[in-house]
């Protein structure tokens, strides 16, 4: 499985969101980054004293558990899986989520 390293800079919230998504997906690539720095200034971190720095990720991941589902279906075994990192304060997610065949067909 090739994905990125989880350096020493991941925080918990990076941590657990490669972890959950590495067991629910046994993806072939997985590629987190951390946005969070871009969204310090709207309203809901600021409330948050700026958040911990861990509010907004991109995560690109290709996986064979894609295969039959449709944009929706993909972004939704994601949501849940990370259901206790939303509830803990993870904002928001950008996701490109798609099957080994559509990666090699772009």
């Amino acid at each position: 499985m090739a994905s990125n390293d989880a350096s020493t800079g991941s925080g918990p919230v990076e941590t657990a969101i490669r972890e959950k998504l590495t067991t629910l997906l046994q993806p072939i690539e997985l590629t987190i980054t951390n946005d969070s720095w871009q969204h310090r200034h709207h309203a809901p971190m600021r409330a948050q004293g700026g958040g911990s720095g861990e509010t907004h990720f991109s995560v690109q991941v290709v996986s064979d558990t894609f295969q039959g589902k449709n944009t929706l279906q993909r972004h939704r075994m994601i949501h849940s899986a990370l259901s206790d990192e939303f509830a803990q304060g993870l904002h928001a997610l950008s996701l490109k989520a798609k099957t080994p065949e559509e990666v090699q067909s772009t």
